[in-house]
């Protein structure tokens, strides 16, 4: 396991809670962009899977989530968090001058990393979406169609096949359990239309993660925006069976495998520019 660290930086909105896992000799910087409802520390097995590989590590918990302030899972306006996460880039870039970054986004976090290669694609070596919320998610309009949010919490089975994963996410305490709130649905419906009139992110490596059983982020509607954001330098990994955290899925060491696979060609392009 990673030496880690904490930090606390002043975010958009109030304090944000930064935690890194160090590397005494990293060859290049991952930034780990967490989904709706969690928390940094639940990539812990992320972070010692690419600090094995020589990254240093660096992640927050999003404004209203985890450690860092603001009422729990509001979020009015994603700019503001990807704000946050160059913030959090500029830490990790001043610890590790001249190493190229990546970005791994999960769930909300990849439409959270999306917008943040849209912004700052210049500055990143490649880009990686997990389970991302992109192009057509139907869950914001039909809860905000009702005039009170109905109290529909994310199902623990939803999120792997192992059983354990959703034991451990049902007694997270800095998990959020509640229902959703409509500042926050109402920003995933504006945003998801803002990465959509954006524009494709160039040439930018982009590696996709999705299990085909995902029913909360389900992968028609995540196909529809990949296809659409990428440049055309895009690499597709569908697991069969799997659901919706592909890091914690029961055939996670494939994943794992996948991804370093990845950043190995990734980095070996850049070891060449």
């Amino acid at each position: 396991m990673a030496d880690t660290r904490e930090h606390v930086l002043t975010g958009t909105r109030g304090s944000i809670a930064v935690r890194e896992w160090s590397h005494r000799r990293p060859r290049y910087v991952a930034l780990v962009v967490h989904g709706y409802g969690e928390h940094i520390g639940r990539y812990e097995q992320v972070a010692d899977v690419l600090t094995a590989h020589g990254a240093a590590v660096f992640g927050p918990d999003h404004q209203g989530h985890g450690r860092s302030a603001g009422e729990r899972v509001v979020i009015e306006d994603f700019e503001d968090v990807v704000s946050d996460v160059h913030a959090v880039a500029e830490l990790a870039r001043a610890a590790c001058p001249g190493l190229p970054v990546v970005v791994v986004g999960h769930s909300m976090g990849g439409l959270i990393a999306a917008r943040y290669a849209q912004r700052y694609g210049h500055e990143l070596a490649a880009l990686v979406l997990s389970g991302p919320v992109i192009g057509v998610w139907e869950t914001p309009g039909r809860l905000l169609a009702h005039d009170e949010i109905p109290d529909i919490p994310i199902s623990p089975a939803a999120l792997s096949r192992d059983p354990a994963v959703g034991a451990a996410y049902a007694a997270d305490p800095l998990v959020w359990h509640g229902r959703m709130k409509r500042p926050t649905l109402e920003a995933f419906v504006r945003t998801l239309e803002i990465v959509a009139k954006a524009g494709d992110v160039g040439r930018l490596p982009l590696l996709w993660l999705h299990g085909d059983d995902d029913r909360l982020v389900p992968l028609a509607g995540s196909r529809i925006g990949v296809e659409r954001f990428s440049g055309g330098n895009l690499t597709e990994r569908i697991y069969p069976g799997a659901r919706h955290e592909v890091f914690h899925e029961t055939n996670k060491a494939e994943v794992f495998a996948d991804l370093i696979r990845f950043l190995d060609g990734v980095l070996t392009g850049w070891d060449r520019s």
